[in-house]
């Protein structure tokens, strides 16, 4: 097996992606396939809703962790089990994405008009159930109460994440601690299960299961500070919804949280675009001008390069192949894509 140098090279976020996916190109497109077979049914309007779904793309970004990490630690990537549990994975979040659309009201995912505003709440919530027993349906096929336990015990932490976000929307004086743990439940939890999953299905032992599920949590923290940053700083096609969307919403991320740490009396503007649902009161353009002069864009980007940088220590105790190296290299598209 291939050998690499401890030195990690920082890639630049395309040459990382191509370089990372481009190793598992063929398992990827077995998951597809799966994703495909999955999400079909005898019952037309499923079909259709499916269709839409799984025709709106997205990085697929949950079941390559799950590959990379089962390759990682010796693993057979292509074996069927890894690949239906990989698709699950894919599932999940995809169910947590039509629901979450419904909740915030959303009218674009992934620069197609959400499966809410194409086809009703009703269609779309029942939709989303659908896909999360289909999820847990397939998942019982592998018969370990070990990978159940992480999967109801991960969808359980999502729907508290959920809810919890529910009781502090439209609240501007949000703690560090509460958003940290929203974050945790409603993102990281689901890296890590697939990481853990992923070393599980490759027969890992304790302590290399324990250090992918410990990088899974590191590198989704990491990856949702860097989904804050970019709603500020990155224009709309390239993040495939409203931008400045989640304080529209109602949701204070880490920048404005950090903000109004260093300027209390400006929780009166954003109190105001809140319950206006606009930034008539105050412009996206002239919010971001605030946060980049008071450095908290930049804080919660330097955030989240320490999570990536932990989630590489974590990787320490596996061996230095092609994929570890796979691993190390993720969040350099993750959180330098388009910043």
């Amino acid at each position: 097996m291939q050998k690499f140098a401890p030195i990690r090279e920082k890639l630049n976020p395309q040459t990382a992606a191509r370089q990372i996916f481009g190793l598992i190109k063929r398992e990827m497109a077995l998951v597809e396939a799966e994703f495909e077979r999955q999400a079909s049914s005898n019952i037309q309007v499923i079909n259709y809703l499916g269709d839409y779904l799984r025709a709106s793309g997205g990085k697929r970004l949950r079941p390559a962790l799950l590959l990379l990490s089962n390759l990682a630690v010796g693993g057979n990537a292509s074996d069927e089990s890894v690949i239906r549990l990989a698709t699950v994975m894919e599932m999940l979040h995809t169910a947590t994405l039509v629901h979450d659309d419904i909740i915030d009201n959303a009218v674009t995912r992934r620069n197609r008009v959400s499966v809410n505003a194409r086809f009703g709440n009703q269609s779309a919530v029942l939709m989303g159930d659908w896909l999360y027993m289909s999820a847990f349906e397939t998942s019982l096929r592998e018969r370990s109460l070990e990978i159940l336990d992480i999967l109801t015990r991960l969808t359980r932490k999502m729907t508290e994440g959920e809810l919890i976000q529910l009781t502090v929307l439209g609240r501007s004086d949000i703690t560090e601690n509460e958003y940290f743990d929203i974050l945790q439940r409603k993102t990281a939890f689901l890296f890590s299960a697939c990481c853990e999953i992923g070393a599980i299905l490759g027969g890992a032992g304790p302590e290399r299961q324990a250090a992918l599920r410990d990088y899974g949590m590191n590198l989704g923290t990491a990856f949702q500070l860097a989904d804050d940053v970019l709603d500020f700083t990155a224009d709309e096609e390239i993040l495939g919804k409203a931008a400045g969307a989640d304080l529209l919403e109602g949701k204070l991320t880490l920048p404005l949280i950090l903000l109004v740490a260093k300027i209390p009396e400006y929780a009166e503007t954003l109190d105001r675009i809140i319950v206006e649902g606009s930034y008539e009161s105050g412009s996206r353009e002239e919010l971001l001008r605030v946060l980049e002069e008071f450095g908290t864009i930049d804080e919660t980007r330097e955030r989240a390069y320490r999570y990536a940088a932990e989630a590489r220590k974590n990787l320490a105790v596996l061996e230095k192949n092609e994929y570890c190296l796979a691993l190390e290299n993720v969040p350099d598209f993750m959180i330098d894509r388009n910043k």
